[in-house]
């Protein structure tokens, strides 16, 4: 039979069947998936192949198979650093929820989130919530960072989550597709979520830093089915995604500005750095390439993992 993943413990899995049903799984034997070194073999949103038995009079599903993925994402596993846990498969839209203050969501971590959707084949879509809240002044700030982001051709919308501005836009986004959202605790995810499905009420609030210290930090996933023919993956704890396993030279792909002045550039392999006759650093001087883009893939390059919170708008 074939399913999909719907909810994983670690060692159960929660499988929806094409005919409907929902069966408790076990892995057969272990799984070893080529060019992946994951802490869970199995993730949410994989589709796989299942045998039933009955045991003690109940029925039990053995997963034998997962059927190839289409993208999947991934974040580093704290306690095995040579090691990811994937947070979801077979996913079509990643939502990231920005907000301007309370809390704030600085650029590099925006620009981060999308290098990790564009190299995992993710689509994503930029919520900028809160806008009942914001004066004259944060509202022209939100309207640089949206021309910043539509410019280059991402898909941005200003929503609320307590008055419902736009949700029926991000609803239509999400129509027919598997989402997964994610976002700063405090930026209104669960909110949001709640808006677009009133009856769902999940409980998407990220648990505090000091609570999270010592604890095992294996993130368990579950995947609803929304009314409108769509389905959500809630990540309770993901703060974000993480750049994993990524090359120096690769990075600049991902800006997709960047990459569309790369064949301009007089070096093949510029890094957009110090070589001279650079596509990409002479439009940057230009006013061509926001100057917070440029900072944030600098901090890529140099590889400054943990460092999302630095505040770029007075200082560009």
């Amino acid at each position: 039979m074939t399913g999909i993943v719907y909810k994983s413990t670690g060692s159960w899995y929660s499988v929806k069947t094409n005919d409907g049903e929902f069966y408790n799984c076990r892995i057969k034997g272990k799984f070893r998936i080529q060019g992946i070194k994951s802490t869970n073999p199995v993730a949410v949103g994989d589709v796989v192949e299942i045998d039933l038995d009955s045991i003690g009079g109940e029925t039990i599903g053995v997963i034998k198979d997962i059927h190839e993925r289409k993208n999947y994402i991934i974040r580093k596993s704290v306690n095995l650093s040579k090691r990811t846990h994937i947070i979801g498969a077979n996913i079509d839209n990643a939502f990231l929820l920005v907000t301007l203050n309370n809390p704030t969501t600085f650029t590099d971590f925006i620009d981060r989130f999308l290098v990790t959707s564009e190299a995992y084949h993710i689509t994503p879509i930029l919520l900028f919530n809160k806008i009942d809240s914001y004066d004259e002044a944060a509202l022209e700030d939100l309207r640089f960072l949206v021309h910043i982001y539509r410019d280059i051709g991402y898909k941005c919308v200003e929503v609320s989550a307590t008055n419902g501005t736009n949700i029926d836009e991000v609803k239509q986004l999400m129509e027919g597709k598997t989402s997964i959202f994610t976002g700063h605790s405090g930026v209104g995810k669960s909110t949001l979520v709640n808006a677009i499905e009133s009856g769902l009420d999940l409980k998407t609030a990220e648990i505090s830093e000091q609570h999270k210290q010592g604890q095992h930090t294996t993130t368990f996933a579950e995947m609803f089915d929304l009314s409108f023919n769509a389905r959500i993956i809630d990540t309770p704890g993901i703060k974000g995604f993480g750049i994993v396993d990524m090359e120096k030279h690769e990075i600049g792909n991902y800006f997709p500005e960047f990459f569309a002045l790369k064949n301009d550039c007089k070096f093949n392999n510029c890094l957009h750095i110090d070589e001279p006759k650079c596509a990409v650093k002479d439009a940057l001087e230009a006013g061509k390439i926001a100057w917070s883009r440029y900072k944030s893939y600098i901090q890529i390059i140099d590889g400054e993992e943990e460092n999302y919170r630095t505040d770029i708008y007075g200082d560009s």
